[in-house]
């Protein structure tokens, strides 16, 4: 009798592709990976809509999603409307009571509308936005894995996370966070993995930590 392929999605973070894990790799008679990629936000798209329209790209039953910051907050909106073997959470936020100070700021004085992403032509500034300011010694390295410079798609972006309104953690999902992420401080606390010496871009730098533990994180309680 054949072993199950467990199908495992893996969702980038914000204006970042799916290379960011291209050194994820799973036992190939038992994972088969797939990536997705962003598409462009139709006009005032809302994240509901956006998360429906990215499950379409999903070709299997009973998958694995995974998502990385951005696309962390994505694949929980996007777990509300597709059955799941596991739900993953990485880098990212529990709920918006996460979010760090300065967002919580945006959110309230709309600041966020008035965010210079016209700059994205700048691969420095949205590596560190998109990244944070650890990456800024290193932005020649991760210059690869920015792709998404539309200025629609970061504006939606941006206003996204900080209008994000999840209030409590999906019980189901399991949150992975490194204890030195500088763009999302907050997320160690409560129900979370902590990867230690993990930064924000950890998918890529800690990438044998989750060769490691992700097959064991899948297959437990199956």
């Amino acid at each position: 009798m054949e072993q199950e392929i467990i199908h495992v999605y893996l969702m980038p973070g914000m204006a970042a592709n799916p290379t960011i894990f291209e050194h994820i790799k799973l036992p190939e008679d038992q994972f088969e990976i797939h990536w997705l990629e962003w598409m462009i936000p139709f006009k005032k798209e809302s994240l509901e809509s956006y998360a429906k329209r990215m499950i379409e790209h999903i070709e299997h039953e009973n998958i694995v999603l995974l998502g990385v910051s951005f696309g962390g907050i994505l694949v929980q909106e996007m777990s509300k409307y597709v059955k799941l073997r596991k739900l993953f959470v990485i880098s990212s936020v529990k709920s918006k009571h996460e979010l760090p100070k300065r967002m919580k700021v945006m959110k309230y004085t709309k600041a966020y509308k008035i965010l210079p992403t016209q700059l994205v032509s700048s691969i420095d500034f949205l590596a560190k936005y998109a990244f944070g300011d650890t990456v800024t010694k290193r932005v020649e390295l991760y210059k690869q894995y920015l792709s998404v410079s539309d200025k629609h798609y970061l504006d939606w972006a941006i206003e996204n996370i900080i209008e994000w309104d999840q209030e409590t953690p999906n019980e189901k999902a399991i949150y992975i966070h490194g204890d030195r992420d500088g763009v999302f401080p907050h997320s160690c606390i409560g129900n979370c993995i902590v990867v230690n010496g993990g930064t924000h871009i950890m998918v890529i730098t800690k990438y044998k930590w989750f060769n490691e533990n992700l097959p064991k994180l899948i297959l437990q309680g199956t």
